[in-house]
């Protein structure tokens, strides 16, 4: 597939309905975003960090969600996921201590922020009551030397 010429800021929303196949969908998505905007080398660390985000949502949300994917820049990207649980888990909570080695819950979210250049969260609000949600964010940015990823 040819690069695009579309410098950044683009951005693309793939909404996505409560359905155990979507976390699939929008990593084959992502891989072609990545693709066809010349960021083949993200697609690694963007997959993993998107699965994580992802896989939260629709684990922990009721209702539908969303993958927001913006180019930031240079051979960087902005992961976020939109979901209907107002509740932000850790580690993007402040305070939270690192997931025991043999913890059965957290370590997927810990793992993004050990991969990711920055994060953070936001609480949403809907127009409607029970409308509230939150929205997770990540960036990964290729670096010199073939690494990306990599954390704080």
């Amino acid at each position: 597939m040819p690069s695009a010429t579309v410098a950044p800021p683009w951005a693309y929303t793939l909404q996505l309905p409560r359905d155990p196949r979507a976390p699939g969908v929008a990593r084959s998505t992502l891989r072609s975003v990545l693709r066809v905007h010349g960021m083949a080398e993200l697609i690694d660390a963007a997959e993993l960090l998107a699965s994580e985000l992802v896989t939260n949502a629709y684990l922990h949300s009721k209702g539908a969600y969303s993958l927001r994917l913006r180019g930031a820049g240079r051979q960087r990207v902005r992961l976020s996921v939109r979901d209907t649980d107002p509740h932000v888990p850790a580690p993007f909570s402040w305070g939270v201590e690192t997931p025991a080695a043999m913890a059965e819950r957290g370590r997927g979210l810990h793992l993004v922020t050990l991969w990711a250049e920055s994060w953070g969260a936001y609480p949403t609000g809907g127009e409607l009551p029970g409308q509230d949600g939150k929205t997770l964010w990540v960036e990964c940015a290729w670096k010199p030397g073939g690494q990306s990823g990599g954390g704080r």
